[in-house]
């Protein structure tokens, strides 16, 4: 017998990969393992500087607050590190903060705006970058006081933020 396919229409090939800053499409919300179904986990994302991040300068680094679905924490850990270096970025280190049930559990009061971005992350089953905050001397300088008028350098994170990647899993 020869292990060639049969003849026949081929499956469609994938769609090419989205440009950068821009979201892909979502995919099809792939089901969990039975008896696991996806949450939204908070993780905060510590990232180094690579050729072409959207960075500013003077930054040394970032660091990301990301929801990210996942049937357990390792599986958003995993999907949020391949979405983050896929747009680009360096990550380095991620911590864990558990569901929204976990923090609320340990006291944690949260807002509205914060749960609508966790509903969103599941519903979408993506990876939501929330907050970015670039390290630096820049930053220090500004967290000091030493940066002058908040419009001058004003406090980490304020001002327009950089692009954040937001891009649905496939």
């Amino acid at each position: 017998m020869s292990d060639t396919p049969p003849p026949g229409p081929r499956p469609p090939a994938p769609p090419p990969p989205a440009a950068p800053g821009r979201p892909r499409k979502a995919a099809p919300k792939s089901a969990a393992a039975p008896g696991r179904p996806e949450r939204v986990f908070t993780l905060l994302v510590e990232v180094g500087r690579k050729e072409g991040d959207g960075l500013p300068g003077g930054a040394t680094g970032a660091g990301l607050l990301c929801f990210s679905a996942g049937a357990a924490e390792a599986d958003a850990v995993r999907e949020a590190v391949r979405v983050l270096a896929e747009a680009g970025l360096a990550p380095l280190e991620v911590t864990g903060h558990g569901t929204l049930e976990d923090r609320l559990a340990a006291g944690e009061r949260i807002e509205a705006a914060e749960r609508a971005l966790m509903a969103r992350a599941l519903a979408e089953n993506a990876v939501i970058v929330a907050a970015l905050t670039t390290f630096g001397p820049e930053a220090e300088a500004a967290e000091s006081g030493e940066a002058g008028e908040a419009g001058e350098g004003g406090e980490p994170g304020e001002g327009p933020p950089a692009p954040a990647p937001r891009r649905p899993r496939r």
